[in-house]
């Protein structure tokens, strides 16, 4: 998948005066994660479940 087709999103916690934000966008498989100062640069993928895991874990 082009990943430049899909939909990004940053919290609205986000610093925009700092620029240190994480972009995320989701497709029915697979969580796609990068740098919002660097929208071309390097990408992480990871599973849906594994995300839910890790935000189960980051609510703790």
């Amino acid at each position: 998948m082009n990943t430049s087709e899909l939909a990004w999103y940053k919290s609205s916690y986000s610093s925009s005066a700092s620029g240190d934000c994480l972009e995320v966008a989701t497709d029915p498989e697979t969580i796609h994660i990068r740098d919002s100062k660097n929208g071309q640069g390097p990408e992480v993928h990871i599973s849906a479940t594994a995300w839910t895991a890790f935000l189960k874990h980051a609510a703790r």
